[in-house]
């Protein structure tokens, strides 16, 4: 029987419930849960205020230039990330890894018994409508809708680029928007993470 898991990766672009499993899965497994998005600084959503230097970021650069900085921001924190990942899957101190960095392409060559990988994803249309909710758009300014609306354009992108890399290095995804697939997703994982050690 191979060794059984210790290691869960969470991947997938910004609102789509990465922090939310990895507690779900925190609290049922009674491992540590760790975002990856808390090892580096890089702007972030734009609500609840906009702090200057976000302000900046978000209106003057263009949406290709935002997406571009951040998968170098994914590229340049990476290195930080693979010596925990590899520490939980070799010591045995069982995590749940969560965050944006974790791209499709970084992560599916570390899958394997002690390690699973999931990309969750939603259409666009819904992230859309949950971020616009968590923003409160609708009492935003004009000002401070430009500047959301350039977070969520970056969010989208990252959304189907992510998703197109899942696809095309066969890491699991999961549509979020569906209950009985988070449901197995996590009767799956526990299924595994709880398997006998050889």
């Amino acid at each position: 029987m191979p060794p059984s898991l210790s290691t869960i990766l969470i991947a997938g672009t910004s609102h789509v419930g990465k922090s939310t499993l990895a507690g779900l899965l925190s609290t049922r497994l009674g491992w540590q849960a760790i975002s990856t998005d808390s090892l580096a600084r890089h702007p972030g959503r734009p609500w609840p205020g906009i702090p200057a230097p976000v302000e900046e970021y978000y209106t003057a650069l263009s949406a290709e230039t935002i997406h571009w900085f951040l998968k170098v921001h994914h590229q340049n924190i990476w290195p930080l990330i693979r010596p925990m990942i590899d520490s939980s899957s070799h010591v045995g101190n069982p995590a749940i890894f969560e965050g944006a960095a974790l791209r499709p392409e970084f992560i599916s060559p570390l899958l394997g018994s002690t390690v699973a990988g999931v990309l969750l994803h939603a259409g666009n249309d819904f992230l859309l409508e949950r971020m616009r909710s968590h923003a409160r758009y609708e009492d935003a300014t004009a000002g401070q809708r430009h500047i959301i609306d350039a977070f969520i354009e970056r969010s989208l992108r990252e959304n189907t680029e992510m998703l197109a890399s899942a696809r095309e290095h066969h890491l699991p995804i999961v549509d979020v928007t569906s209950p009985e697939a988070l449901k197995t997703l996590v009767a799956d994982l526990a299924a595994r993470a709880k398997a006998a050690p050889a």
